[in-house]
C-alpha cells in the first residue's frame, strides 16, 4: 500500500472540525496494520498495536496523536439575492479566501465560488488592503434567497475545493496537510512496526477537533492514560521572509521540540536516537505550547511525559500547504525506532527529571 497515495485521497476529503467521520472512516479503511481499531464518543480514531515483546512486567502505553481535522467554513446568512455568508472553523488565512472555489455541503455538495466587490467600485482606501471577511460571500449561482434555500441551510459546511498537486521532487502541494499528513507519519510507523519487535502497547490517534481547541486529544489521553505521548504536528517550513530560527527546513527531516511542554527525557532520547540512525533534524525551540494536542496530552490526569514532533509545512492555513513527503518518512522512521528501542529503564525513569 502507498501511503503517499493515501495522504493525497486524505487531504482531498472534506473533514471540518466537529465533522471528521469521513476522513476516520477512509483512514480505518487503509490501515491494516493495526490490531484494533475503534472511535471514541468524540470521533477520535484509536489504532492498536499491542506489543510484541512481553514479561511479567506490564507493557508500557505509548500514544502517537495527530489531528484528522481541517479548518474550514460555515454558512451564517443566504441573503436576498441568494449569495450565501459565512464564518470560520478555525483560522482560516483571509487574505487568501478571495476567488477560491469551494465546495458547498448542502443538500447535497455545490461548487462554489467566493467574491467580493471588484476593486473597479471600490474606494481608494479600500483597494489598499485586503478584503474583510465580512465583505466575501460565496456565489453557487442562485439569483434569490429562495432558490438557494431549496440547496443550502444556515449551519452547512464549507470546504476548499482543491486537488493535490505533485511539485518538483517529492513535494506536495494541497489543503489540509495540517494535519493530515503526519496521520501519514502515524501510519507508515504502524506499517513499519508489524515487523519490528517492542515492548510498548502502541496506540496511535487520528485526533479530531484541534483547530478548536485540541478536544479530542484531550478526551483521548484520558481514556488511554499513555506513559508517554507524542504529538504530532506541522512546524513552519523554510520560506522567504521568515527568519531561518522560527523554520523547519523541508527535506532535512522533523523539527524535535524543546520547551516547557515537552519531557526533557523524551527530548534528549529523540535527539540521540536521530543522531544514532543518521536521520537528520531541527531543532525547535516552542514557548508556546496551547496550538498542538501536545499541550492536551502533557495536562491530563496528573501529568504525561510529553514530545512534539513538527513535521516542516509551507503556508499553513491556506489551500495550498506544501510539504516534501520524505519528511514524512523520516519523521516516521525517527518514530519507529524510538519505540523499537524502547525500554522498561527508560520508561520508569521518566518521572523522575
Amino acid at each position: 500500500m502507498d501511503i503517499k497515495d493515501t495522504l493525497i485521497t486524505l487531504s482531498e476529503k472534506s473533514g471540518v472540525s466537529g465533522y471528521e467521520h469521513k476522513v476516520a472512516d477512509y483512514i480505518e479503511l487503509n490501515c491494516p496494520w493495526a490490531d484494533e481499531i475503534r472511535k471514541d464518543k468524540l470521533g477520535n480514531l484509536i489504532m492498536f498495536k499491542k506489543a510484541t515483546k512481553t514479561s511479567d512486567k506490564k507493557s508500557p502505553k505509548v500514544m502517537l496523536a495527530a489531528h484528522m481535522d481541517e479548518i474550514g467554513l460555515i454558512i451564517t446568512k443566504i441573503n436576498e439575492n441568494g449569495f450565501l455568508h459565512f464564518s470560520t472553523i478555525g483560522g482560516i488565512d483571509q487574505r487568501v479566501m478571495l476567488a477560491q472555489e469551494v465546495t458547498v455541503h448542502g443538500k447535497k455538495d455545490l461548487l462554489g465560488i467566493i467574491g467580493a466587490k471588484p476593486p473597479h467600485v471600490q474606494a481608494p482606501d479600500e483597494r489598499e488592503k485586503s478584503v474583510e471577511m465580512d465583505q466575501l460571500f460565496i456565489d453557487i449561482g442562485c439569483d434569490s434567497a429562495e432558490q438557494a434555500e431549496n440547496l443550502v441551510s444556515v449551519g452547512d459546511l464549507v470546504t476548499i475545493n482543491r486537488s493535490v498537486i505533485k511539485l518538483n521532487g517529492s513535494c506536495l502541494a494541497g489543503k489540509a496537510m495540517d494535519d493530515r499528513a503526519c496521520v501519514a507519519v502515524l501510519l507508515e510507523c504502524l506499517k513499519a512496526l508489524a515487523d519490528i519487535n517492542h515492548i510498548a502497547d502502541v496506540y496511535a490517534v487520528a485526533t479530531v477537533q484541534e483547530e478548536v481547541g485540541v478536544r479530542g486529544a484531550t478526551t483521548s489521553t484520558f481514556s488511554i492514560v499513555p506513559d508517554i505521548g507524542i504529538a504530532l504536528d506541522v512546524g513552519h517550513g523554510d520560506m522567504p521572509g521568515v527568519p531561518d530560527y522560527q523554520t523547519i527546513k523541508l527535506a532535512n527531516g522533523p523539527g524535535i521540540a524543546i520547551g516547557p511542554h515537552v519531557h526533557p527525557k523524551l527530548h534528549q532520547r529523540f535527539v540521540q536516537t536521530a543522531e544514532n540512525w543518521n536521520i537528520s533534524y531541527t531543532l525547535e525551540p516552542a514557548v508556546r505550547p496551547g496550538g498542538t494536542d501536545a499541550y492536551a496530552i502533557q495536562i491530563t490526569q496528573d501529568g504525561i511525559p510529553t514530545m512534539l514532533l513538527s513535521l516542516p509545512l509551507r503556508y499553513m492555513h491556506t489551500p495550498v500547504e506544501t510539504l516534501d513527503y520524505e519528511d514524512v518518512r523520516k519523521t516516521a522512521r525517527l518514530l519507529t525506532q524510538f519505540i523499537a528501542e524502547l525500554d522498561w529503564e527508560f520508561v520508569e525513569g521518566l518521572p523522575c527529571f
